[in-house]
């Protein structure tokens, strides 16, 4: 038996509205930058001769690859070592802003607030990486901000294709719930992954990750489905995890394509920090040509503990524009085969549940509808980028007893990582 514990109280997320200047001004700065930017060399090419364009062009992109470089280096503070064998140490963590405003015909609600912020560190010696993170709230005051530790692993290299990783760590399938919040295209996972993945994301156990030749890998692992805060496998049950992926070959349809299977079987407990699903299957698909690109989700979960079946769909086609702009659709279908059988997404439940807190059957319904528009703004890759959403969402309640919703949102997010 296995068990750390740092910390017993339970935090729950504030509801009243926040004024977070700093992070107001960030986003201030940021757009005031692009825009001032673009206005100021929209007026030099206008004002320079025909036979000076080229050059002031030229000039104009040499500055600007300059200032890219200098953004870019920025994120050198986090390599803290590194030798010629390839052992690194490394200070790592994301900061993350959000800013949602919802009207329902159920309600209204609006909030800035911080979304993550975990801080650690990470490195690489011989053979075995490991891992230490935690999860800062810094919505609350500083007694309080601890909330848990995320990655608290270490990982054996059996070979160049083999990784065997012990401890606390992600628990990925589903499309959204096996990317990571410092990769994803849209600000809040889509809420097929926020119904049926197990949201905690990490978890205590041991996995494995290879490959079976160049174009199919796998990952496979068993892991405690305690909720402690920390590192503990005494209470709850277990869930075991299997995901497969496969890369397809370039043809006329796809530059790159990828289809995935996950399948979770999962004891279900009372006690457990994982949804309430025995089993769950997935198969999800990411497919690019050129500029434009496909990502898909299929998903069905067999309920338990009072939750009833789910089956849900994602499609989400993408636009890149250029290298620092990308436009994102998605459209999401979910439907349980009984009734209070799926969840609202984050904020759109806030407006149903006058806490804004997942406790009650008041944000459930039965048939769940979403349209969502979107585009990023990538500053640094994904190591900084801005995100904006406009959000159109439906939720059926057959039971009639306060799950149903209808309404618009719309979110602005800042994502940094290191």
């Amino acid at each position: 038996m296995i068990v750390i514990n740092m910390k017993n109280q339970t935090l729950t997320n504030k509801t009243s509205a926040r004024a977070l200047s700093p992070a107001k001004l960030i986003i201030a700065v940021a757009v005031a930058t692009s825009l001032s930017t673009s206005f100021a060399y929209a007026k030099t090419s206008a004002a320079i001769e025909d036979n000076e364009i080229i050059t002031k062009a030229t000039q104009y992109s040499e500055v600007n690859k300059g200032t890219e470089s200098n953004i870019n280096d920025a994120w050198d503070f986090a390599n803290l070592y590194d030798n010629d064998q390839g052992d690194y140490f490394k200070l790592s963590g994301r900061l993350q802003l959000d800013s949602a405003w919802v009207d329902s015909e159920q309600g209204d609600y609006n909030d800035t607030a911080w979304r993550r912020f975990r801080f650690g560190f990470k490195g690489k010696t011989g053979e075995f990486t490991y891992a230490l993170e935690a999860d800062i709230n810094l919505n609350d005051s500083l007694d309080d901000a601890y909330n848990r530790l995320t990655d608290a692993n270490v990982a054996w290299s059996l070979d160049k294709n083999t990784e065997l990783k012990f401890l606390k760590q992600s628990t990925g399938f589903t499309l959204d719930g096996k990317t990571s919040s410092k990769k994803l295209l849209t600000p809040q996972r889509n809420n097929l992954t926020n119904n049926l993945w197990f949201t905690s994301e990490y978890f205590t156990g041991v996995s494995v990750k290879s490959k079976f030749t160049d174009d199919w890998s796998y990952k496979t692992g068993i892991f405690s489905s305690d909720g402690s805060d920390e590192i503990s496998i005494s209470d709850a049950s277990y869930f075991a995890m299997f995901s497969t992926a496969k890369k397809l070959a370039k043809n006329s349809l796809w530059d790159k394509g990828e289809v995935s299977f996950d399948y979770i079987y999962n004891d279900t407990h009372e006690e457990g920090n994982t949804r309430d699903f025995s089993q769950v299957i997935s198969t999800s698909s990411k497919f690019k040509q050129n500029d434009w690109g496909l990502l898909s989700d299929i998903s069905w979960g067999k309920g338990d503990l009072g939750q009833s079946d789910l089956f849900g769909v994602v499609v989400m086609p993408t636009y890149q524009q250029s290298e620092k702009i990308q436009w994102v659709a998605r459209y999401t279908y979910l439907s349980s085969s009984e009734d209070n059988g799926v969840r609202l997404g984050r904020y759109d439940s806030k407006v149903v549940d006058e806490h804004g807190v997942s406790i009650v059957d008041g944000e459930r319904g039965d048939k769940y509808q979403e349209v969502y528009a979107g585009v990023n703004w990538f500053v640094n890759d994904h190591k900084l980028k801005f995100q904006a959403g406009l959000q159109y969402a439906k939720m059926d309640d057959n039971a009639n007893d306060g799950g149903a919703y209808d309404g618009w949102s719309f979110t602005v997010a800042m994502r940094s990582y290191w």
